[in-house]
């Protein structure tokens, strides 16, 4: 059984270097790649580019990404969008309030390769769409 690819992902990053590096490595595996540098640009993104998963960083200017996931998962039009924290922060609290607020994953950066990461997008993907 093949797994249909998404065909959009949007990536909130702040770090220019990471977020073009993660969209080399989805771009490379079929994906159509927006990046938002901040959570202000971030929720005008998800309304423009409608991307089916959102990868999300919580420490970004403007709004955090906390912030922007509560936004996202209060409104009936953008509350299925799998999204997966993508940060720095690693402490139990963080993780958990990620997790609170509906996170489908949370990936400390520094864990994963950009490959991992683009598997874990695939899983949280194909999870939501079985369901």
């Amino acid at each position: 059984m093949s797994i249909t690819k998404v065909q959009k992902i949007l990536i909130v990053e702040d770090d220019r270097t990471l977020s073009h590096l993660y969209q080399t490595k989805l771009e490379k595996t079929g994906y159509q790649v927006a990046i938002a540098l901040d959570g202000e640009e971030g929720l005008k993104q998800i309304a423009d580019f409608k991307p089916d998963a959102i990868l999300l960083d919580i420490i970004i200017p403007k709004i955090d990404g906390f912030s922007v996931l509560e936004r996202l998962k209060e409104e009936p039009g953008t509350k299925d969008i799998p999204v997966i924290l993508l940060t720095n922060l690693g402490q139990d609290e963080d993780v958990e309030k990620g997790k609170a607020l509906g996170a489908d994953d949370y990936l400390i950066k520094s864990n994963f390769t950009p490959t991992e990461i683009v598997k874990k997008l695939e899983e949280v993907i194909s999870n939501k769409k079985s369901k």
